[in-house]
């Protein structure tokens, strides 16, 4: 955490210098000292320590200066630091001004020169306003800081990318939150151009794209090598495996993802079932653990960064980005995972980012404390959801196509959800319609059986249904199942296609796809188990493959 400041100001060197020796003596251990001879200076400086998140708990102030008084500093410096206890350095002739400053300014103290010793005329004094500071001193959010709008798709899209890419940050509500409108007001800015990061360094991005938010926190969306031995495309818990195996055994391995890592893993609230972690994790955690792991053996990371086309060429394999990049390897593992059905209404789709989100349940759930919420699905990740949001909302509804969710969900997630008071799962029933002005409000229900439907109020709709491959952006001969799914190995021979596109004498490894050292691996693929520790498995056995693949080309 940052110290806080004493701030002392004095245009006369001699005595500032013996000032800032005596506090720098006694303070600073716990508190950084700044001294000017300016008082004008440190005004302008006061600007820009609010914006960096500097506290400042004590300014000492000279009353006699050039450029203006003691007291007329203190008056101009409480705009910015009203916290900030006040005390001023007097001569005898100006005790009557600094007397006077205690009902103007709410001086705290005024300190008569000399103040020789400081042990008996100056440390109790400061000590005392020290502690009174700190008995109220609430130290605030030193790292990013987001203002927005709460039910703004734009504001969501933010909130999202940077907890998926473990950025811890503040969020700012405009419409409830103070602070928000104090931030702004420091910056200069409006609230037309939000939404807004204020960075760790006091400077302020307003309606950032995702690339420039990115690269502004050191993210790195362009390769640092000309020629990889490994391209994974997708960084879910399938690419991370793969990168960490890649790395670990010595192949130059390069890692891309168009969001965050940890895939839609890396959103579940809580995973209870994976190997190791009998109190469970949750998949940022894992997220975080595993691209550390990644890091630690020289994988290169890059995101966001979107993959617009693969081209195989022989021995190597072009991947060209959407910013015109490209990036040359050896050999591919596709595990760019899948996503989210919409569901198909239109009204719903009035409201996506403004009440109604596709996952996302541990970046919004604070936004919906005490009020109700409804989810959809009846899968695991929809169950780890529920729970979730169980927390803050006063009560969560999930609701499926099915009678119950014995035959879509772990029975241990079954169990906790019987056992939480605030949830109940409403059997055989569908969301036929979305209601509300700028944001939602109401869903209207309908019971599948009776066709009967009612209006219910509804704070906030989280979607966890289905999934649909992210494969649409492949274009090269890559044999799909019917929804989409990779094709690998075997199951490639019941395809007519295959035996036009696969020109080598031996079979397709098994999660070799029916381009010769391009393989997929996690729920990308056709046949994948879609769990977690399935796709860990199925990434670090892709990298055996790609070591045959390696050694015979």
């Amino acid at each position: 955490m940052k110290l806080p400041i004493i701030f002392s100001i004095d245009d006369d060197q001699q005595v500032l210098q013996a000032i800032q020796q005596d506090l720098r003596k006694q303070y600073r251990k716990k508190y950084r000292i700044l001294a000017t001879s300016s008082a004008r200076e440190a005004l302008d400086t006061l600007p820009e320590l609010k914006k960096k998140g500097e506290e400042v708990a004590l300014f000492l102030s000279d009353q006699r200066m050039p450029d203006m008084t003691g007291v007329e500093f203190l008056t101009e410096a409480r705009k910015l630091f009203p916290n900030a206890k006040r005390a001023l350095l007097t001569a005898y002739s100006d005790i009557d001004a600094a007397v006077r400053a205690i009902n103007q300014v709410q001086l705290d103290y005024y300190i008569a020169k000399p103040w020789d010793p400081p042990e008996e005329k100056l440390y109790p004094v400061l000590d005392d306003l020290l502690d009174d500071w700190q008995s109220d001193f609430r130290p605030g959010h030193e790292g990013l800081k987001l203002i927005g709008y709460q039910f703004s798709p734009r504001s969501h899209e933010l909130k999202d990318f940077m907890a998926g890419n473990l950025f811890p940050y503040r969020w700012l509500d405009i419409e409830s939150d103070p602070k928000a409108q104090e931030l702004l007001d420091l910056h200069d800015v409006s609230t037309k151009d939000l939404p807004a990061v204020v960075l760790e360094d006091g400077s302020i991005l307003t309606q950032p794209t995702i690339s420039d938010l990115g690269e502004k926190l050191g993210l790195k969306p362009k390769a640092s090598q000309s020629l990889y031995d490994l391209a994974i495309i997708g960084a879910g818990p399938a690419g991370l495996a793969a990168a960490v195996y890649g790395g670990s055994e010595g192949l130059k391995t390069v890692m891309i993802d168009k969001r965050a890592p940890g895939g839609q893993a890396g959103t579940s609230s809580r995973i209870e079932n994976y190997l190791g972690f009998p109190n469970g994790l949750s998949g940022a955690d894992l997220t975080r653990r595993a691209i550390t792991q990644a890091q630690r053996f020289g994988v290169e990371f890059l995101a966001p960064q979107e993959v617009m086309s693969i081209k195989s060429q022989g021995q190597y394999k072009h991947i060209s980005m959407v910013d015109g990049s490209e990036v040359v390897a050896r050999a591919i593992i596709l595990s760019t995972g899948v996503a989210y059905h919409k569901l198909e209404n239109e009204s719903l789709e009035k409201f996506t980012g403004a009440g109604v989100y596709y996952g996302a349940a541990t970046t919004e759930a604070y936004a919906f404390k005490g009020k109700p919420v409804y989810i959809v699905g009846g899968g695991n990740s929809a169950g780890q959801g529920a729970m979730y949001l169980s927390r803050t909302a006063s009560e969560v509804f999930i609701c499926v196509r099915r009678p119950d969710l014995t035959e879509t969900m772990s029975q241990y997630l079954i169990d906790q959800i019987a056992n939480t008071p605030n949830i109940t799962v409403l059997g055989c029933t569908e969301i036929v319609e979305a209601l509300g002005n700028e944001r939602l409000e109401c869903l209207v229900l309908e019971n599948m059986d009776s066709k009967e439907r009612k209006t219910v109020p509804a704070a906030g709709l989280f979607v966890f249904i289905g999934t649909k491959p992210l494969t649409d952006w492949i274009e090269m001969d890559i044999i799909k199942d019917p929804k989409g799914f990779i094709a690998t190995g075997r199951d490639l021979a019941k395809y007519a296609d295959f035996k036009k596109v696969w020109r080598y004498d031996r079979e397709p490894f098994a999660l070799e796809t029916c381009s010769a050292g391009i393989f997929a691996a996690g729920d990308v693929r056709a046949g994948a188990m879609n769990r977690v520790a399935s796709a860990v498995g199925e990434g670090a056995m892709a990298v055996s493959f790609v070591h045959k693949y390696l050694a015979e080309s």
